[in-house]
């Protein structure tokens, strides 16, 4: 089967894409209008009743949430995650859905603060800050991105996993959004996500990502605003 990736540009239907490149799996992407608020659509809210991009459709039917796309195709296809039997499965589960669950959740937090704590920019204001403090006993964006940075060095793959996929989307967001409120992130203070993100932009997964969704020449290190031939990441 030919996947269909459901996807926006510089979303997180990016990561799911640069794991089916890498996989080398058949896929064939369907745009998300953004701009038109497609994901709010009967259309689309048949295939994610969620409403959120991404979606993959698979022959088990569709998934969402970036995660557990990651977790099927790694499993479905043998690659880019440790097996079930192996020992480095529980660390490499333990880190991909910290990374789901709590890194992903807070910068959607900054992202988009009015959707939790409503329109007043006063409150939108300090739960960013909050969010982005550097903290030693809270679970902030620093502490949480440094317990990303400590586990991928101390995991044993050779080969990017589909971990690496999410963590080179998460250090490219954290530079670029929100747009004036980046001041707290510098990929130097995490020197193995700095590495994973150098090695990341030469492979062809990140050279195909780049084309299809206008990246720039260095999406993961020196990210820009994207400049997309289809669509609209916002």
């Amino acid at each position: 089967m030919t996947y269909v990736l459901h996807y926006a540009p510089d979303n997180a239907s990016m990561i799911i894409r640069l794991a089916l490149e890498e996989l080398g799996a058949p896929y064939k992407t369907m745009l998300v209008d953004r701009a038109t608020r497609a994901q709010d659509g009967a259309a689309y809210r048949r295939i994610n009743p969620a409403g959120l991009i991404p979606a993959l459709e698979t022959p088990d039917g569709p998934i969402f949430e970036a995660a557990a796309i990651l977790l099927w195709l790694a499993d479905r296809h043998g690659a880019m995650a440790p097996t079930a039997d192996s020992p480095d499965r529980a660390p490499f589960l333990r880190t991909l859905f910290f990374v789901s669950n709590t890194l992903h959740a807070q910068m959607r937090m900054t992202f988009y603060p009015w959707k939790y704590v409503g329109d007043d920019t006063t409150a939108q204001a300090a739960l960013r800050r909050t969010l982005q403090a550097r903290s030693t006993n809270d679970m902030t964006l620093p502490a949480g991105l440094t317990l990303l940075d400590a586990a991928l060095a101390a995991s044993n793959a050779n080969a990017p996993s589909v971990l690496h996929c999410y963590a080179v989307a998460l250090v490219r967001w954290c530079a670029l959004y929100p747009a004036g409120h980046t001041d707290w992130f510098d990929l130097h203070d995490y020197p193995t996500l700095l590495g994973v993100a150098q090695q990341f932009e030469t492979r062809p997964s990140a050279h195909v990502a780049q084309a299809a969704e206008g990246l720039g020449p260095t999406p993961f290190t020196a990210p820009r605003l994207p400049t997309p031939p289809e669509g609209t990441a916002l």
